[in-house]
């Protein structure tokens, strides 16, 4: 997702006396460079914001839980505070498409296959390299010894959730500014109730663990909020038994819509072939076809850049998941999105605007008393699993 969206919009909404440190990971050094002058080149026309900017890339891999623990240790010695971060890289472990499905979906039901596909092929079982290394790099412990972590689920979920942990209450509490930091997960319009399995919660046994991960994006952010999770929460953001909960980090939920990028890996001329089809899905009636992945930027930027009063004036009506949508024309806008057991807002019978709406999923259902607490209990369960698998991982680092 572009670095340039936050950065037009803080120039344009706020004060010219107010300055921008944009921290943005890349997996090498060259490629942050890269991104560097892009971003560079791109505020030539605006020269009088130039002092107002400051860029620090940073390399960062996902699957490499070190890796997260040193990205956060700099972090922690070079800015004071962090007033927003989005959480927007990941993997999707796709091998391929499923050719003769593909056609025969896209001529059948166009919208519905390219924005809820069928045909993607993906990998079972992908694992990341082994974590915990001796001090001269190799292997400190057999196979044996260390837990398995998938690798889509480590880059899309766990790499994550262990870098917000690892910052710290000193960068992330409202303690340490006017507001609680906003933590933004970027989920996807494919994690539906049944690609998720709490009891393969990595999905280290299906085909499906790209949706499976998002679908746990979903229910960890929109249960962050609730009493009943409250225990994992405060010992994830390090809130004492009885402290305030509006010092803690504020989880946000976004997605990006259906975006033009090389997640599954095709041939240049099938990429392209792709691009025309999104387009195509969009004119005939889709607001999901944000098609470039600046668009697509728009609702996790929004929600990092508002203000706490637009914030809380926008969740009045319950938590959401926001996404990026589009016009016919390609006007960009925000809006909330369905999700399976959590509806529009986590309020039971508030779904009657849905049905009406453009870009539904066929055969979706309103959100009954009884999915919202198969949800709440759900979230329950995956805060417990995952604050379990934190405490593991954070004693294997800690040790090696």
């Amino acid at each position: 997702m572009s670095s340039l969206v936050p950065m037009d919009e803080y120039l344009a909404t706020r004060a010219s006396d107010q300055p921008i440190t944009l921290v943005f990971t890349t997996r090498s050094v060259s490629k942050g460079q890269e991104t560097s002058q892009r971003i560079w080149n791109h505020l030539k026309g605006n020269a009088q914001s130039l002092p107002r900017v400051t860029l620090q890339p940073e390399t960062l891999d996902l699957t490499i839980l070190d890796s997260v623990k040193s990205f956060a240790e700099r972090l922690r010695g070079s800015v004071p505070r962090i007033d927003a971060i989005i959480l927007n890289a990941g993997a999707g472990g796709f091998t391929g498409i499923n050719w003769p499905m593909a056609v025969w979906s896209v001529l059948t039901n166009p919208v519905q296959s390219l924005t809820w596909p069928t045909f993607k092929k993906a990998g079972v079982g992908y694992l990341t390299r082994r974590q915990v290394t001796d001090r001269t790099g190799t292997e400190a412990f057999s196979m044996g010894d260390e837990s398995p972590v998938g690798e889509v689920f480590c880059a899309n979920v766990l790499g994550h959730y262990m870098l917000i942990r690892s910052l710290g209450r000193e960068l992330l509490n409202s303690i340490q500014g006017p507001a609680s930091t906003r933590v933004i997960w970027i989920s996807s319009l494919e994690a539906l109730a049944d690609t998720f399995d709490i009891s393969d919660i990595q999905a280290l046994q299906s085909s499906l663990a790209y949706e499976s991960s998002k679908r746990l994006t979903d229910v960890l952010a929109l249960t962050s909020c609730l009493h009943s999770t409250r225990p994992w929460v405060n010992g994830f953001f390090e809130i004492e038994d009885g402290g305030p909960r509006s010092q803690a980090p504020r989880m946000l939920l976004s997605h990006p819509g259906i975006c033009s990028t090389a997640i599954v890996p095709l041939h240049l001329i099938l990429f392209y072939a792709m691009t025309v089809a999104f387009y195509l899905a969009r004119w005939i009636g889709s607001p999901w076809h944000t098609v470039l992945p600046y668009s697509g930027a728009s609702a996790p930027v929004w929600l990092a850049l508002m203000s706490e009063e637009q914030l809380a004036a926008a969740e009045m009506e319950g938590k959401a998941k926001w996404g990026s949508a589009t016009d016919l024309w390609g006007n960009d806008r925000v809006s909330r999105t369905e999700v399976e057991g959590w509806g529009l807002n986590g309020i039971v019978g508030d779904d009657a605007p849905v049905r009406k709406r453009r870009g539904r999923k066929s055969g979706a259902k309103d959100c009954t008393a009884a999915d919202r607490e198969d949800f709440e209990v759900l979230g329950r369960e995956c805060w417990k699993q995952m604050e379990a698998i934190r405490a593991e991982w954070e004693q294997r680092l800690a040790a090696c």
